[in-house]
């Protein structure tokens, strides 16, 4: 089932999440509805918080080309064991944010563990797009945006532009 995205300011997109203590198929459904509304969206990564559920959980595929087969990855509890001292800088860009993007540098490679939706504990490392998208999601679980990286006035501008869209959206 497609859940509405949640736009920033959202006081939702700002808190930690709990993690995930019990591998429930209600959590398997959130993690299959995390992918149906990252695909229709279309984005190649989506936090559970994102949809208001502060859950740690995260999806995400980053396979572009036209005739890529799809290759989603469902988290639950991910997180960063090991990062890279060489850095990356992406354009980076958020559902919760539409339309608006910036340069963020970020660990050009980690490796992050997390349970997959069997329950089965996995580690793997990421580089490139993989990897800027997995450390972008996990810092949706510590209520991180991408936006933060950004100096203050980039930021309150962004901010002043998805207020006027929620106000915008609210009357439509």
């Amino acid at each position: 089932m497609k859940r509405n995205i949640l736009i920033h300011p959202d006081p939702r997109l700002k808190k930690l999440c709990e993690p995930v203590t019990d591998l429930s198929d209600p959590l398997r459904q959130l993690a299959d509805d995390l992918l149906e509304t990252m695909y229709k969206a279309p984005g190649i990564g989506l936090a559970a918080p994102q949809v208001g559920v502060l859950d740690r959980l995260i999806v995400l595929d980053c396979e572009k080309g036209e005739n890529a087969a799809p290759k989603p990855l469902v988290m639950f509890n991910p997180h960063v064991v090991a990062v890279s001292d060489e850095q990356n800088t992406y354009e980076e860009g958020c559902l919760s944010i539409p339309d608006q993007f910036a340069d963020v540098t970020r660990p050009a490679e980690v490796e992050v563990a997390w349970i997959d939706r069997d329950g089965n504990a996995q580690q793997q490392g990421f580089n490139g797009l993989w990897a800027t998208c997995v450390q972008h999601e996990i810092d949706h679980l510590d209520g991180k945006l991408f936006i933060d990286y950004l100096g203050p006035l980039k930021r309150q501008m962004i901010t002043r532009r998805m207020q006027k869209l929620k106000r915008e959206l609210a009357r439509a």
